[in-house]
């Protein structure tokens, strides 16, 4: 039986309340201010949701990860790496790319970056729990993906690429900063043949649950530049 929350009360339920079908959906309601999305990610869930329906929290069993000793970098892509053809920076414009994540694409049918979801984590940002990262050709923002970073736990939410593998280099940049700070994981959420292709996989949702337990409150070395957009 599906989960309601309600305003005054950031508590979700345990992770085993969460249905089989759909696969991962654990609570409905609530609001997305800050403090719960801190606790929901702390939690093992996080929102997805349609405009027009109410604010959705999942955790998925199986769970896709990338653990950063395992990310696979195809030779073509090292090479596109080589030329320097894309520049990468972090924090640079978090708005610009959680902007750009949330626009149309050909794929798919509307978008659950919705402008609350947008402002939502742009708080998050301000507050130092997102990141982003931004590439950039000749100037032009191309490409880029935004996340939380947690302890030791890096919760990826979302990428988009204007240019060919503009993504793909922004996360191999983002999993090799990440694994030289001390993170042990990358929640990927879902998993995707691109995510796969960089060495993506699937856990237990329990083991996903053990490595929070371990992790979130342990310290990383990560410098991040952030030069907070206005929005």
């Amino acid at each position: 039986m599906l989960t309601w929350l309600s305003r005054s009360n950031l508590e979700f339920p345990p992770l085993e309340k969460a249905l089989h079908d759909p696969n991962g959906l654990l609570a409905a309601g609530g609001d997305l201010s800050a403090e719960r999305l801190v606790q929901a990610y702390r939690h093992g869930c996080f929102p997805w949701y349609q405009e027009g329906q109410p604010i959705l929290w999942w955790s998925p069993d199986p769970r896709t990860v990338l653990f950063p000793d395992e990310l696979h970098v195809s030779r073509s892509l090292r090479k596109i790496i080589r030329q320097q053809r894309y520049q990468v920076t972090f924090d640079q414009d978090f708005a610009a790319v959680i902007a750009n994540c949330a626009a149309p694409r050909d794929y798919a049918d509307g978008t659950w970056i919705t402008d609350n979801m947008q402002a939502a984590y742009f708080k998050l940002h301000s507050e130092g729990f997102a990141h982003s990262v931004e590439v950039r050709e000749n100037g032009e923002l191309v490409g880029g993906l935004y996340g939380l970073a947690m302890g030791r736990l890096f919760f990826g939410e979302s990428m988009f690429s204007r240019a060919d593998n503009a993504s793909k280099v922004g996360f191999v940049h983002l999993v090799e900063h990440l694994q030289a700070a001390g993170f042990v994981l990358i929640d990927c959420q879902m998993p995707t043949n691109h995510l796969h292709s960089l060495g993506a996989r699937a856990i237990a949702r329990a083991t996903f649950a053990d490595y929070l337990q371990r992790y979130l409150d342990q310290p990383n070395s990560a410098t991040w530049v952030c030069q907070h957009a206005v929005r």
